[in-house]
């Protein structure tokens, strides 16, 4: 299939679903939803996550991560989370998260947690927000208020999770209309691509601009020539692919704006990432030369995008249910087919997020 051929059909996959999502509702959604059933909830998710980052420091951008990955699929549903059973096809499975998403074991650590402190008050779809924004906040990164009061779904759905998580080799135009799918506007775009300002990735999300962009047999043109070589090292022409390197090489574990620093030079690891740059006449060249020289803009607008996103949805009231495990429906324990549960050794293999 021709690169362009490849666009059109990989923009009408993203555009066939518009107007089939249940957008945001702000429902019943409250940050002090919980303040009388579980008044602890957020110092319990915020000690667990504590815990695991201080051996694995890259679960904090991967928590946010498998937010982003749960969202953009039929709402922040906690959908992602279900196992393959006899009625469901598990999201885990679908190409953008298969050997991709990582903190599935964590998330059942606190679900753990939270259960034994409040049984069957807190959902696992809010769980994986709260961790995200605790996450923000131990990587040094913006806090913000979660509304709260997800239900969890009492389905998956695979064949939207390979067609609503936008890809690593996105242009710009691919990349606004996945968003837009989700009523997310450029602003949100560019301030949630910002996530990408620690954790890492493998050689097979970007191996393409560096020896054989767009089938040219050369590197992407975008791509800072020192910065090439430095990603060749990692990642040699025809090796496997799983080599692991840093989103951003100067501040890797911190959550910082030089994410935006790093566009203006030219080291955008992923192609989408650059893209939002070095796409002539862009709009989001001035979004990103301003969150570059203002990191509390940057920080205001993330918080704004994630909240924005964590409304995307959302289940509330009698709809849907609080699972009592975060990985099936509850009463469908029997017949269920449990996944791997070897966490993967990757972030973001094939979303841009």
């Amino acid at each position: 299939m021709g690169p362009l051929r490849m666009e059109v059909t990989l923009l009408c996959c993203v555009v066939v679903v518009l107007g089939a999502l249940p957008f945001s509702s702000d429902a019943q959604l409250d940050p002090s939803f919980y303040r009388n059933t579980c008044p602890s909830v957020h110092s319990i998710v915020r000690e667990v996550i504590r815990n695991v980052s201080k051996s694995d420091p890259r679960m904090l951008a991967s928590l946010i991560r498998l937010h982003f990955h749960d969202c953009f699929v039929q709402g922040c549903d906690a959908s992602i989370l279900l196992n393959n059973t006899d009625t469901i096809v598990s999201e885990q499975e679908a190409l953008p998260n298969i050997n991709s998403i990582r903190g599935l074991d964590v998330v059942n650590q606190i679900k753990t947690a939270v259960e034994n402190a409040c049984p069957g008050v807190v959902s696992c779809a809010d769980i994986l927000t709260l961790a995200a924004e605790i996450s923000s906040v131990l990587a040094q990164g913006p806090d913000w208020k979660v509304p709260l009061g997800r239900k969890d779904s009492l389905t998956a759905n695979r064949t939207l999770a390979n067609q609503n998580l936008p890809a690593p080799f996105f242009n710009l135009t691919l990349l606004k209309a996945a968003f837009a799918v989700q009523g997310l506007n450029t602003t949100d775009l560019v301030a949630l691509s910002g996530a990408h300002t620690f954790g890492r990735a493998q050689c097979s999300t970007f191996v393409n601009r560096l020896y054989n962009f767009s089938n040219t047999g050369n590197p992407d043109p975008t791509l800072n020539t020192t910065y090439l070589q430095t990603l060749r090292a990692v990642c040699p022409n025809g090796g496997g692919g799983t080599n692991l390197t840093n989103f951003d090489p100067t501040t890797p574990d911190k959550f910082d704006k030089n994410y935006y620093s790093n566009l203006q030079v030219h080291k955008g690891l992923l192609q989408s990432d650059q893209e939002l740059f070095s796409t002539i006449g862009a709009d989001t060249i001035d979004i990103v030369n301003r969150f570059s020289s203002n990191q509390t803009l940057f920080f205001e607008s993330f918080k704004a995008a994630m909240i924005k996103m964590g409304n995307i949805g959302v289940l509330t009231g009698s709809q849907g249910e609080i699972r009592k495990q975060c990985n099936f429906v509850n009463g469908n324990s029997a017949g269920l087919a449990t996944l791997a549960t070897k966490e993967s050794s990757e972030d973001g293999l094939v979303s841009s997020i």
